[in-house]
């Protein structure tokens, strides 16, 4: 019976170019070494969007030759969110600035646990601690008027209607911008708002956290109260819960001064 695999005949040429392959692969390794020492950023987005809600923010982090990975969550349960985005951080080369937004903030803070983690970044985010679900947060505050207007299918998902995203999510963005946020949003399981943190990664991690001062969805007050407690170094934007759409350079700024505390 023949072989399914070709038989191969060697050759002084055919060895010095498998050395010179070995040589390639060698230096590629150098390579992949260096960039490991470089952090990278993990981006994590919240309810009602998908990762490119940070198509501004990235590309301002690519210029600075810094490796982003936007997490795509599941938006399924707390579990299924740190799972993804613990699946983006094991493939990074190395240390790892770890970015939420909104609820992205709940899963930083399961998620950033991981041992690459080497800092957080929170951005108009939760940060509950060890115990605490979502939604236990703020419940001593009025309601938000964006959340407020959420429409939630028969099947528990709860979404934003384009004209609540448009006045209460990211009102200070463009009609048409709106208009495409609310057609890519990732409804989210309203139970996934009772699962509950089991470790609070800010206990053991630096954290930077921006409030954004004109947020609808999340009181300021209340994110003021999380940067506290998780004693970050805060930025205030007057911004609304997007500052990531509306003020990029700005919100960028703050994941370089994370990036380049963590070298």
């Amino acid at each position: 019976m023949k072989s399914a695999f070709p038989r191969f005949s060697f050759s002084f040429k055919t060895t010095l170019g498998m050395l010179a392959l070995a040589a390639a692969f060698t230096g590629s390794s150098a390579i992949a070494a260096d960039a490991s020492d470089k952090p990278s950023v993990v981006i994590v987005h919240g309810a009602f969007a998908d990762g490119s809600d940070w198509a501004k923010v990235i590309p301002l982090l690519q210029a600075k030759g810094i490796k982003v990975t936007a997490v795509q969550n599941p938006l399924t349960s707390l579990a299924d969110d740190v799972a993804a985005a613990k699946r983006a951080i094991d493939n990074q080369p190395g240390k790892v600035v770890l970015v939420g937004h909104s609820w992205g903030g709940t899963v930083i803070t399961e998620a950033g646990n991981h041992e690459k983690v080497a800092s957080l970044v929170y951005v108009a985010a939760f940060a509950p601690d060890a115990g605490q679900a979502t939604g236990d947060l703020g419940k001593d505050l009025p309601v938000p008027p964006g959340i407020a207007k959420l429409s939630v299918d028969k099947a528990g998902f709860a979404s934003l209607p384009p004209a609540a995203l448009a006045a209460d999510f990211a009102q200070d963005v463009p009609a048409r911008q709106a208009a495409v946020m609310a057609a890519t949003q990732g409804p989210i399981a309203m139970k996934a708002f009772g699962d509950k943190v089991e470790t609070a990664a800010w206990k053991t991690r630096p954290s930077w956290y921006i409030v954004s001062t004109k947020d609808r969805m999340i009181q300021p007050a209340l994110e003021r109260s999380f940067a506290k407690q998780i004693n970050a170094k805060t930025t205030e934007l007057a911004a609304s819960h997007v500052p990531q759409q509306s003020r990029p350079a700005e919100v960028a700024k703050v994941i370089l001064e994370a990036v380049a505390a963590t070298r």
